[in-house]
């Protein structure tokens, strides 16, 4: 019985997490993009605006959730949920500190990438069960991407699974650090398993790791339908895309998918290529720092420290670049990404069985 209720109070903790930092995310956007633009952003809500969020759920929370007529009332009621869900549960697989998971799953790379994989499925039903052009094409638009965008981030990650030989998070995490049971080699020639810090990191075990981690950022803008790649929701052309009929909290459930879609790739990349929950501070001499700042508490907080750092520079890319046509969001797709992907993922091999 116990460990029923361990699992949902475990659940409830991630909903809860979703929630907080979807409203502090949403408040943090508009701060940035404010000071991009060179304006204020929210100011009258609260003191510098911060209750302006609270004041959005609570607009959301007094709407009228309207189904449209000629709607598929099936499909537009299920599709918010299946969306939120599928990215919801993808966090219970994320290692947070040394020991501290909320589901250790041996494959816990593969499980993330499968169950996100479900959104595509929820959009579709979003566009479909509308029964509107702007959604259906907003829809049609989102799988290709989506779809499109999940084969050089695969081969990305695959590039770091062939390096760390596993697809267990908490590994592949344990595997950065002064806590690894093997060794460590600095661009695989420099031992630097006692020295940790940031140059224990997978972006910095092999180079072209380095180009596997930018291909995967890119990548995961794709997926979470962010700018420049925001054409299935692109307001000159399609209204809001696959959720111009959704109003009140089935607005909302789309919404909050997104920001924790956000998080959920960006802690992904953290924890495959940017040390997890390691610390940056390396061993010097007598000053242990990497081992002094490796800890739960420590964890939490570099892990936190460089996710909303990824976060913010999601942010600040969809407030500097404009928008890609079509045309060119699947020509930097399949002429580019993928073959840059695939040359990674064949140097990994060669990188292991060479030089580890």
């Amino acid at each position: 019985m116990s460990f029923y209720i361990t699992y949902v109070l475990v659940s409830i903790g991630l909903f809860a997490f979703s929630a907080l930092f979807a409203l502090f995310a949403v408040y943090g956007e508009r701060k940035v993009s404010a000071f991009i633009q060179d304006r204020l952003g929210p100011t009258e809500t609260g003191k510098f605006g911060l209750l302006q969020t609270l004041a959005d759920i609570l607009k959301l929370l007094q709407k009228e959730m309207i189904i449209p007529t000629a709607a598929d009332k099936i499909l537009f009621m299920m599709a918010p949920a299946i969306i939120f869900i599928a990215v919801y549960m993808g966090f219970a697989a994320l290692p947070w500190a040394p020991g501290l998971i909320p589901s250790k799953i041996n494959l816990g790379l593969y499980y993330i990438f499968a169950i996100i994989s479900i959104e595509t499925l929820g959009i579709l039903m979003a566009g479909w069960g509308s029964n509107n052009k702007y959604s259906i094409l907003g829809a049609m638009r989102s799988a290709a991407q989506i779809i499109s965008y999940e084969i050089p981030a695969g081969f990305a990650l695959i590039s770091v699974v062939m390096i760390a030989q596993t697809l267990n998070l908490q590994d592949i995490a344990m595997q950065q650090g002064t806590l690894s049971a093997e060794k460590i080699k600095f661009l695989g020639f420099w031992d630097v398993t006692k020295t940790g810090g940031l140059l224990s990191w997978n972006i910095f075990r092999a180079p072209h790791l380095i180009i596997a981690f930018v291909i995967y950022f890119i990548a995961s803008l794709a997926e979470s339908n962010r700018a420049p790649f925001d054409i299935p929701e692109a307001e000159s052309e399609l209204v809001s895309g696959f959720h111009t009929e959704f109003t009140g909290l089935r607005f909302g459930l789309v919404f909050l998918a997104e920001y924790s879609m956000m998080f959920l790739v960006s802690m992904v990349g953290v924890i495959l290529f940017l040390g997890a929950w390691n610390t940056p501070l390396p061993n010097m001499g007598a000053m242990h720092l990497a081992d002094w700042t490796t800890n739960k508490a420590w964890g939490i907080f570099w892990i936190a420290t460089k996710t909303l750092t990824l976060v913010g520079i999601q942010m600040w890319i969809r407030w500097t670049i404009p928008r890609l046509r079509v045309d060119q969001l699947m020509n930097l797709c399949w002429k580019v990404l993928t073959p840059l992907a695939f040359i990674c993922m064949l140097v990994s091999g060669i990188w292991r069985i060479w030089l580890m």
